[in-house]
Order: C-alpha cells, then structure tokens, then sequence
C-alpha cells in the first residue's frame, strides 16, 4: 500500500503540476516536420482521452473479474477445488477467499504497472522536450524578427513563441506517446491473463480472436495519433515500448504468469521432510556377497606357484568367475568351466 500511495502521489506531480521543468527544445526555421495544421484539444480527437483511460481502467477490471468468478465456479464444479486451496490464513485471524485474493493480487499489480507506466512516459516526455508535429501552428515564432532568412537557422529559447504558453507546454510533450503506451499496456496485459488463466475446451480459437481484437485497438490507437498530427511515428513506437515492456515484466516476474499460490499442504509437506532428522542405517552384508566371498576365496590356482601369465587364460579366468556367480554353479562344476 505505501509503494501504491507513493507511485499515484508520483503520477500526480507529473501529470497536474509543474514540479518538474520541461527541456527547452530548440527548431529550425521553417521545419517541415513541425509546420502540420494544429488538430484542435484532445477532447475533439477519434479517440479522446476519457475514452481510452475509461477502457484502460473498466476493461481489465471487469474482464479479470469475470475470468477469476469463471475460473473458481469451474473448479467447484469439476471436485478439483480439493486439490486447490481453499483459505488463506492471514495474521491468524482471517481467511481469504482464493477467489478474492487471486482478484485483489492480479488487479493491483494492473493498477500499479498503468501508474507505472504514466510515470515512465510523463518522465521521458519532460526529459526529452520533444516537439509535437503541429508545434509551429501553436508556437507563431515571428519568423522576421527571429532573423529567419535561411532554413537552416536554429532557434532556441522560449522567447521565440507569441502563442499560448499552455498550447506550447503540451506541444513540448509528446516523446513518448502517452496514448500509445497506455493503450498497449492495457492490451498486452488482458492479453497475457486471457490466455494463461483461460484453460477451457473450446477456446482454442476464440483466446486469438480476442487477443488479436485487443492488440489491434491499442495499434489502431497509435495510428490515430499519428494521423491526426498529435504524435511523430518515434512517439507512438516508443509508447509501444515501454507498455509492452512493463505489462511483460510485471506478468512475468511479479505474478509469475498468473499462477496460483501453491497450496499450504505441500509447503507444510516439504519443510517437514527437511527438518526430518536423519538416521545413520548400519550396512548390512547381503548373503549374495557372502557366497560370492566363499567362492572366490575356494578358486585358487591348481598348482601351487603357478601364476598365469598370458592375457588370454586372465580373460578365460574372469568369464569362468562371472558365470559361476551369476548361474551359481558349484566349485567343481566352475573348474570344468575353467578347463
């Protein structure tokens, strides 16, 4: 709860203050890459900013919800809620529900990475100052006064703009694309939960469809910045970046691709196996050694002094002894054999 208070406080300065300073990015002169016709506010955009952060923030939700509510009520009726866990004990006086605590864990590490990534994006956009491709059309240089007689002239300071400083501020930040990063964020992650928590006969086809549909609205998302003059092609694919790298790590390692906890039973099962004191067993001889033992010690060579040298009557002497053991013929039976 302390870490999640700290990154909505940490959301909050960078989005509604002026804590931190945006980079005065400088421009040329009659830069084609900025003179774009200025698009209008957001809220008049295909996509305006109340709807995507209604679907970042409603879709996940009731999509993880009614997968959790599925995937319990599944289980209860198929009897493998016995192989599963049933409560969990918390400070040895309350039990939770695995149902609630699967939707609570996988629900606050979706809210944590969105700030997350609010944060990651609003950082990078105060960083680098990047220009907006209608930036031009808010900033109004006065081009004679700026002496702009070459193309190839650079302009610096904030004092070459006479628009509207609050236009400007928001033209200095798009690098990365805010709307980009959010909306694939939000996609890789129901992408990543549907199709590892949603096991059912049946779904082989419609798990794609869905995913794709998800992954296309977040890529359609990023064209539409582009094509409506809000955001450069850099914009949108480094918002694509980062959404899809934190929505990665945070499946990955944090929730560990949306596993459930391991039940009780076998942690208890486990820690007593290995705090088992061990027992030192004394060896015991086996009667096979014992006969094996007997017979070797009865072959002896048949003249005494005599020692065999060549390697071919060593190698006759070995397979005699082996298959005396093995098909337990007696002591005179194992001489013929050796003769």
């Amino acid at each position: 709860m302390v870490i999640m208070a700290g990154t909505v406080m940490l959301a909050y300065y960078f989005e509604y203050t002026d804590t931190f300073t945006v980079n005065v990015q400088g421009f040329f002169c009659h830069d084609s890459a900025y003179r774009k016709p200025y698009p209008g506010p957001e809220d008049s955009s295909a996509v305006p900013p109340v709807l995507l952060y209604s679907l970042a923030a409603g879709v996940p939700v009731l999509v993880i919800i009614v997968g959790e509510t599925a995937v319990f009520c599944l289980q209860l009726a198929t009897r493998d809620f016995e192989n599963q866990e049933k409560t969990i004990l918390t400070g040895d006086c309350c039990y939770i529900n695995p149902l609630v605590r699967r939707t609570v864990r996988f629900l606050g590490i979706y809210t944590f990475g969105l700030f997350a990534t609010d944060i990651f994006v609003n950082a990078g956009q105060v960083v680098t100052g990047n220009l907006a491709p209608h930036f031009l059309a808010l900033c109004k240089p006065n081009y004679t006064a700026l002496g702009c007689q070459q193309y190839t002239q650079f302009i610096s300071g904030e004092e070459a703009c006479t628009g509207n400083p609050d236009l400007i501020m928001r033209a200095r930040k798009t690098f990365p694309s805010k709307e980009a990063a959010l909306s694939v964020y939000a996609a890789m992650y129901l992408t990543m939960y549907i199709t590892n928590t949603i096991k059912a006969k049946g779904t082989r086809l419609a798990k794609p469809v869905l995913c794709l549909g998800l992954m296309c609205l977040a890529f359609l998302t990023g064209l539409n910045r582009v094509a409506e003059y809000r955001n450069h092609w850099s914009d949108v694919i480094a918002g694509f970046l980062v959404g899809i790298s934190i929505a990665v790590f945070l499946v990955v390692c944090v929730v560990n691709n949306f596993k459930g906890r391991q039940p009780e039973n076998d942690h208890i099962h486990t820690d007593n196996l290995a705090q088992m004191p061990t027992i030192s067993i004394p060896r015991v001889e086996s009667p096979l050694e014992k006969v094996t033992s007997v017979q070797v010690s009865r072959i002896q060579p048949i003249e005494n002094g005599q020692e065999e040298n060549s390697q071919g009557t060593s190698f006759k002497d070995c397979l005699a002894r082996l298959f005396s053991w093995i098909m337990g013929l007696s002591h005179c039976e194992h001489l013929q054999l050796r003769q």
